[in-house]
């Protein structure tokens, strides 16, 4: 009996040193992103990796190598080396950067655009007359205490004498210490979905927000995850993604039968989608297809870069409608492979860069994430609702439920670190005067900062122009601590120069809060720049200057009596309506001839209509009044100008058109590219303070050096002053802004490319008499980099001028200048 335990306990010890299991991973050795259902061969048996690239292997000792294959990568050989616990396979593409494609098989292709062509019979929207449900959701920025290491570590420096100096580094222990009693932060909402043939309306039933006594309502507008999978695009983290089950997503997507599993009873084939491009970081995922409705009733999504992302869609099937319905939704961001700091209400968490390994920083081990659960849902019933064109309503009532009623949503196992995040980070709020802080960097960030009942403008303080010198003001507005109804904003400033004082003075009245209806008066004696294209609705965001003017010296001066009413009645759009009589002094030499005589000075009274409509923005309803919470584009302005003579001592009657679209495009990987189509048409006895210069900004010198000065926003930086007038004009602007350049620590610019185009002419060239001007029937073009932000705000641009317009001496056509962005940390 002795000796049968003695040859049991050598046996299984040989099995042991015989066999080991290896955990693994594949990456793509360029991107360092998993390389899903790779093929891994090994004694003679082949399996796969997940769809995360990872895999798990008895190892035998003495025996073959592992051999790794994947479409469109070269075959890998591992080798085995004893004591390797965890093995990193890297792969590398066998095809060119340009072929670095691969394709679908054809049955896949076939079950792709069954879904597709499936959609009006499985998509909800499509697919019921109505519908309406609640949604809990609850979102959190939290820590797992088990995976931040509690040792506290010495740090070794040396002084400035050269002495030793030990310094403790406890911050891993306190912040685990931290996470093991609360989370970092938390927000909960409960909302109502409701859907009917005018399309989904959003209501806040109620909200909760850790550090604030009222929710803010940026933050109830978020929708980090599109709540429909059946559109041409969705949205993942603000950014718009191409729907792998699209028309169009066909052509960037892989697809890759797996197997056939059940969901809910029903099989459903398990199919791996990834881009075609094998280097790309764009989505990833799983797709579960119901094989008899080919309708999708489950989903993996991912997406790998600055954060890692990932969401699952669950769906219920609702026999008696014979359809997947919404069931749940979860998101999470961990770390990726980023350098800079994520930034999140204000408080800063570090991502460190790549996907092998974990950093000995704690906040490494910071996640987000995002639960979404439907319930009380009614399918086909009536459902009824105002204003279709307001995505999100938010009534006054949903900010103050007691704690009794979050109740209700609790799990099964409590959250026992749930409860302590509210009451620390109330407590935070109070003391620290958060909520305050942000009021006073959203109003600052709008230029202006509050003391008491006055709302001071910021941007009257000093100004710097070449006709009137310095100039210092004072100005500002009254806020709602004096009165919601009514509202008087006002300036006064004194140039240095021309020894001048300038004001101007607005009371307004409300006349409808809920679509910030706003009745005003003014009365103005001030300044423009000749030729300014104006838009009386125009986003006005802070500059504690404008460099443009600097050395602009041709002003007229104003004094303009106006009555307007400015307005958000129609959903998605900003509408002014205004009158205005103007006394008009052009301050530089110059003559208008019309209606047989010579004007010197002159008087207008115009009629204004202007609208902004952001056709795909998304508005939410406060008792605040509208707001934009979601800013989409294009966003195109139309404004409408009348002169009429004779009314109110008018001299001249001239009608202007102008138009304006602008496009921006955001992509995953953090770059922009925008467009600016622009044009304005001038008919009638138009001045040349009215006409359209299309924003200079050169100087006249002989030297680029002594034409240094700041860049404009928009600007045309290589056209000079005074050059072009137009009574007609197009211009068009592209611009594609790639992610930050790091050279050194803190310089670490912006790079933009930039390419600018304008075309004019201008009727009755006969009427302008005492300046010298061209136009631009042969087009106008610049080219140019921006190189933004470089040190602390400040940056460099440089332009080119080409074309009919360029100028024979190649030094004039070139124009360096100083950029400034100015970051207010809000």
């Amino acid at each position: 009996m002795k000796n049968f335990w003695i040859l049991l306990v050598f046996l299984c010890s040989s099995l042991v040193f015989s066999q080991k299991a290896m955990q693994g991973q594949i990456l793509d050795y360029d991107t360092s992103v998993p390389i899903a259902f790779a093929n891994i061969t090994y004694n003679n048996k082949t399996f796969s990796s997940n769809w995360e690239g990872k895999f798990s292997i008895e190892i035998q000792e003495n025996s073959k190598p592992i051999l790794f294959t994947y479409k469109g990568y070269y075959d890998k050989n591992y080798y085995q080396t004893v004591g390797i616990k965890f093995l990193l396979i890297k792969m590398v593409s066998n095809k060119s950067l340009k072929a670095k494609e691969i394709f679908s098989g054809n049955q896949v292709n076939s079950i792709l655009k069954k879904v597709i062509e499936g959609k009006q019979k499985n998509q909800p929207e499509k697919a019921l007359s109505s519908f309406e449900y609640k949604n809990y959701e609850y979102l959190l920025v939290s820590a797992n205490p088990d995976s931040i290491c509690k040792k506290i570590d010495t740090v070794l420096k040396k002084s400035f004498f050269r002495r030793k100096k030990i310094k403790i580094d406890s911050s891993n222990f306190k912040f685990k210490r931290f996470s093991e009693k609360q989370h970092i932060y938390q927000t909960e909402k409960v909302n109502l979905i409701q859907y009917n043939h005018r399309g989904t309306k959003e209501t806040v039933l109620a909200s909760r927000m850790a550090g604030f006594k009222k929710p803010l309502y940026e933050y109830l507008g978020l929708n980090l995850v599109s709540y429909s999978l059946y559109e041409n695009k969705f949205d993942i983290l603000g950014v718009s993604i191409h729907n792998p089950i699209s028309n169009y997503g066909r052509k960037l997507y892989v697809f890759k039968i797996i197997d056939t599993v059940t969901v809910q009873g029903r099989p459903a084939y398990r199919i791996y989608f990834q881009p075609k491009k094998l280097n790309s970081n764009r989505l990833r995922g799983l797709l579960y297809i119901d094989t008899e409705s080919n309708a999708l009733c489950k989903a993996f999504f991912r997406i790998y870069g600055i954060a890692n992302i990932n969401a699952l869609y669950t769906f219920n099937y609702l026999k008696e409608n014979a359809l997947w319905f919404p069931e749940k939704r979860k998101f999470v961001v961990v770390k990726g492979n980023n350098t800079e700091d994520l930034n999140i209400l204000g408080n800063t968490i570090r991502f460190n860069s790549g996907l092998e390994g974990i950093s000995k920083d704690a906040t490494d081990q910071i996640y987000i994430k995002l639960e979404s659960t439907p319930f009380d849902i009614k399918i086909n019933r009536e459902v009824l609702f105002k204003n279709p064109a307001i995505k999100i309503l938010v009534p006054e009532s949903s900010m103050s439920k007691p704690n009794s009623y979050w109740l209700n949503f609790q799990k099964d196992s409590i959250d026992v670190r749930k409860i302590p995040t509210y009451v620390s980070l109330d407590s935070l709020s109070e003391s620290e005067k958060i909520e305050h802080k942000i009021v006073l960097g959203r109003k600052i960030f709008n230029g202006y900062y509050p003391i008491n009942k006055i709302d001071f403008d910021l941007k009257s303080i000093i100004k710097y122009n070449d006709y009137e010198g310095f100039r210092l003001g004072i100005g500002g507005v009254t806020n709602n601590k004096l009165s919601e109804k009514y509202k008087i904003s006002g300036y006064i400033a004194y140039a240095f120069k021309d020894n001048k004082i300038k004001y101007g003075i607005t009371p307004s009245y409300l006349l409808n809060k809920e679509t910030n209806t706003w009745a005003s008066a003014s009365y103005m004696d001030d300044l423009k720049e000749i030729g300014q294209i104006e838009f009386a609705i125009e986003s006005k965001r802070f500059k504690i200057y404008d460099p443009r003017p600097i050395n602009i010296s041709t002003f007229y001066n104003y004094k303009t009596f106006s009555a307007f009413l400015e307005s958000k009645y129609i959903a998605k759009t900003d509408i002014y309506f205004g009158i205005a009589k103007s006394e008009i002094n052009p301050l530089f030499d110059y003559k208008f001839l019309a209606n047989n005589q010579e004007y010197l000075n002159f008087n207008t009274t115009n009629l204004q209509f202007a609208i902004q409509w952001n056709p795909y923005s998304d508005y939410m309803q406060t008792s605040s009044g509208r707001l934009e919470i979601d800013k989409k584009y294009p966003k195109i302005s139309f404004q409408f100008t009348k002169s009429f003579a004779d009314i109110m001592g008018s001299d001249f009657d001239f009608t202007k058109i102008d138009l304006r679209l602008i496009q921006e495009i955001p992509f995953l990987s953090g770059q922009t590219s925008s467009i600016t189509l622009q044009g304005g048409l001038a008919i009638g006895d138009v001045p040349l303070t009215h006409l359209y210069s299309i924003a200079p900004n050169n100087l006249n010198k002989d030297s680029m050096l002594k034409r240094i000065t700041f860049a404009g926003k928009n600007s045309f930086e290589t056209m000079y002053f005074n050059e072009f007038f137009s009574s007609k004009y197009f211009s068009f602007q592209a611009k594609h802004t790639f992610n930050r350049v790091k050279f050194i620590s803190k310089v670490n610019p912006l790079i933009s490319v930039v390419t600018r185009i304008a075309m004019g002419t201008i009727d009755k060239p006969q009427q302008h008499i005492g300046l010298e001007y061209k136009t631009l029937e042969k087009g106008f073009f610049e080219s140019g980099v921006e190189a933004n932000s470089i040190y602390k705000g400040l940056g460099l641009t440089f332009f080119f001028r080409y074309g009919p317009y360029g100028l024979p001496k190649l030094e004039d056509n070139l124009a360096l200048k100083i950029s400034y962005v100015l970051d207010l940390g809000f």
